[in-house]
């Protein structure tokens, strides 16, 4: 295996991307390590900060761009910006292992374009709009002006789901998760 290889989720959010993510990390723990975003939004219920995202504030995530400390960034919306630091690159590598990001959309496809080949790419996606609607109202972590922002966004980010190297379904949460595990293992034994 070639520990400097990076494995990309993205998909609009509520599409199962993270709950795949994390069956990955579980079932291949000695090959992957994750790597942890930076935002600018502050953490949710049970979030910690350096575990499931690298909370910044507005100011010192522009001072990181500025500095040049992002492999790549987005301001997802106003003021809301997601990215990813080069020294988690340099942490995961370091420790021998392959990289997995779970990412939004725009960020997966700035991944892919800057690792090229050393990459997997796979877009997850819901099966459809209405049952991603639904999944984000159980979540309920939105009020109903950000939920139908998200669903906007998701149907626009559903229009690159062919930038990617691999589209998975999520219609039924284990059989996704099986197949994002041969896919990640496939990719990683070549």
């Amino acid at each position: 295996m070639s520990s400097n290889k990076v494995i990309i989720f993205s998909a609009p959010s509520g599409a199962g991307k993270t709950t795949i993510v994390k069956h990955l990390l579980q079932n291949m723990a000695s090959q992957l390590s994750f790597s942890i975003s930076a935002c600018s939004r502050a953490p949710r219920q049970n979030e910690v900060n350096g575990k499931d995202y690298h909370f910044l504030s507005i100011e010192d995530f522009k001072k990181g761009i500025e500095n040049k400390l992002f492999l790549e960034w987005e301001e997802v919306y106003p003021n809301l910006f997601y990215g990813t630091l080069l020294e988690e690159v340099e942490r995961i590598w370091s420790n021998g292992k392959a990289i997995i990001f779970d990412v939004d959309v725009k960020g997966g496809i700035s991944l892919k374009q800057h690792f090229g080949e050393k990459a997997l790419s796979v877009f997850v996606a819901p099966p459809s709009l209405g049952v991603l609607e639904e999944r984000l109202r159980k979540r309920g972590t939105e009020n109903e002006e950000d939920l139908q922002k998200r669903i906007g966004k998701a149907a626009q980010e559903m229009t690159h789901k062919n930038d990617f190297d691999k589209v998975l379904v999520n219609e039924n949460l284990e059989r996704a998760c099986q197949q994002a595990l041969e896919m990640a293992q496939d990719f990683l034994a070549d």
